[in-house]
């Protein structure tokens, strides 16, 4: 696999090794370190809730921890929490964990916004549903549920039988007084995107000001799709009843790298392995899915462009088929997989098994052709060019900023892949390629996606060659998991992987019982989806459709 040259790391807190030295951090943060905490993937330093800022602010400019990953939230016995989980962006194998807790009477911490402007929406989230205050937040309420909910469905006290009254209320124009023109009052408009609506790819409600034809504003109004997949987790049991439910967050093609998430995650914290050979297959699989995303993502956003149903739409969705097929015959499923195990995989690939590489084959063979076509129809478009080049531009900082990842990242240049970056499965034993570019428009992301399509090919082939050699003897799919799994009381780990749409993580902390005392889960279109209004402002209202195309969002993962 080809590694493309990065900066070298910032050499505070990071020893010859290139590992974190948590001792140096630990100096660099001084007086704010109240305990450290060890955590399966990185050390937690514990601060005050009124010194947030102060310690995130020195590392990430004196460390170089960039990228605020995940915010979590949990209540205990005898205080509330939030841990910021940081990473950077040249190396996210360089980890640590800034641990906040709060008393139980007065929930109330500093907010981490001013530091990374990704927090917003994540403490939004921790407010609404664990009910943890965030002081100076620019925009404190909730985010998932209506304004009007009564309770914190992840709170211990919630009544979960309570009845719930949503009152509607009137639509108003946010910005009115705030545009101005020749000192006079400008003429602008409020218009409602959604939540159903075939442009918002799913239930999802823009908020938006025009000016004219220009978008002045823009909020996105998420939480129609909410089913509180966290909590669902949280009464499950870790070998059996857990893994079903991340097929249903990306519930349109990315379900084993959703399960993936979790197996990782989870087989971490109990300290299982996966065969070699059981690895092989999810790698193959899993960039089957990529795929199967990234076509989708392709014929909706041609849809979105030129209104192309005829051509591009039904071909990508023709190409994306064959995948699902392929999927199909191996899962046994064509959306809901449920393929992947703790430990492994549910079962072999399907019998004749030279059928099934002579299929995978012909699929890889016939698809450089469809690639070719698809930049005839899509990349030399005219049309297609001036509504997506220097549209939805999003700068690098700004989209490290935002924690956006996956290609939305990638389109802006910024060189984060985990596949590569924190090696998992066997990509690390496979020859590809990160695919970046620079353009940080609406066309770059287009052009990431359509080269991540080849690439997924390059790694399938391989995987199918390595398959078809493999010894029958040695065709492990499982390891030998216990029953009934419970991890040690305390035990914290965050693990994440390169989903179909960016950095797809999991925080999990075992209570000592066979289910999770707490389950999050990181979504990267929630992250990506943020920078929208960034993306927006200033451009035109057709270019707000295009940049949220471009975003690839799934609203059952932005909202769980």
């Amino acid at each position: 696999m080809s590694k493309q040259e990065k900066p070298v790391p910032a050499d505070i807190g990071v020893n010859d090794a290139g590992k974190v030295d948590y001792d140096e951090l630990e100096a660099l943060l001084g007086d704010l370190v109240l305990d450290r905490e060890e955590h399966i993937n990185a050390e937690g330093f514990v601060v005050r809730p009124d010194e947030v800022q102060d310690a995130l602010f020195r590392l990430r400019d004196e460390a170089d921890f960039d990228h605020l990953s995940c915010v979590t939230a949990q209540e205990y016995d005898d205080r509330f929490e939030s841990i910021y989980h940081l990473k950077k962006f040249d190396d996210p194998t360089q980890e640590v964990n800034v641990v906040v807790p709060t008393t139980t009477d007065n929930p109330v911490s500093q907010t981490a916004e001013p530091v990374y402007r990704t927090a917003a929406w994540h403490e939004r989230e921790a407010y609404d549903l664990v009910g943890i205050e965030y002081e100076g937040h620019p925009d404190l309420r909730r985010i998932l549920l209506p304004e009007t909910w009564q309770g914190h469905p992840l709170r211990e006290s919630y009544d979960q039988d309570k009845p719930q009254i949503v009152s509607l209320t009137e639509h108003a124009n946010p910005l009115q007084d705030d545009h101005r023109g020749d000192g006079e009052q400008s003429d602008t408009m409020f218009l409602n995107i959604g939540p159903h609506h075939p442009a918002t790819h799913g239930v999802l409600h823009l908020k938006t000001v025009l000016d004219g034809e220009q978008v002045a504003d823009v909020e996105p109004d998420i939480g129609y799709l909410h089913r509180c997949e966290e909590q669902m987790c949280q009464q499950g049991t870790y070998r059996h009843q857990i893994m079903p439910y991340p097929d249903r967050w990306d519930y349109i093609s990315a379900g084993l790298l959703n399960e993936w998430a979790y197996a990782r995650a989870a087989e971490d914290l109990a300290d299982l392995e996966v065969p070699e050979y059981a690895q092989i297959i999810r790698t193959m699989s899993a960039e089957m899915c990529r795929i199967a995303s990234h076509m989708l993502a392709l014929a909706t956003f041609a849809l979105d462009i030129n209104g192309d149903f005829t051509a591009t739409f039904m071909y990508a969705i023709q190409d994306r088929e064959r995948v699902q097929n392929l999927l199909e015959d191996l899962t046994g499923q064509r959306l809901m997989f449920n393929y992947f195990r703790l430990g492994g995989v549910a079962w072999d690939l399907p019998e004749p098994r030279e059928e099934f590489f002579e299929k995978t084959r012909d699929f890889l063979n016939d698809l450089p052709e469809s690639v070719a076509e698809y930049h005839n129809l899509l990349t030399n478009n005219e049309v297609l060019q001036a509504r997506t080049i220097e549209t939805g531009v999003l700068n690098p900082d700004v989209a490290k900023q935002y924690g956006a990842t996956g290609p939305v990242a990638r389109g802006s240049g910024v060189d984060y892949d985990l596949r590569r970056d924190d090696p998992y499965g066997y990509y690390d034993e496979l020859d590809w390629e990160v695919i970046t570019e620079d353009g940080c428009d609406n066309f770059a992301r287009l052009l990431v996606r359509m080269q991540e399509v080849e690439e997924s090919a390059k790694i399938i082939d391989q995987c199918v060659d390595l398959l078809e050699d493999w010894p029958e003897e040695d065709r492990t799919i499982q390891s030998n998991v216990p029953r009934t799994l419970k991890p040690d009381p305390d035990t914290e780990i965050y693990r994440a992987v390169e989903g179909a749409k960016g950095e797809l993580g999991i925080y999990i902390r075992a209570d000592g019982t066979d289910k999770p005392g707490r389950f999050k889960i990181r979504s990267p279109c929630f992250s990506n989806l943020q920078a929208l209004p960034e993306m927006s402002e200033g451009g035109y209202i057709a270019d707000l459709v295009a940049t949220l195309g471009s975003l690839d969002i799934v609203l059952g993962e932005v909202d769980r």
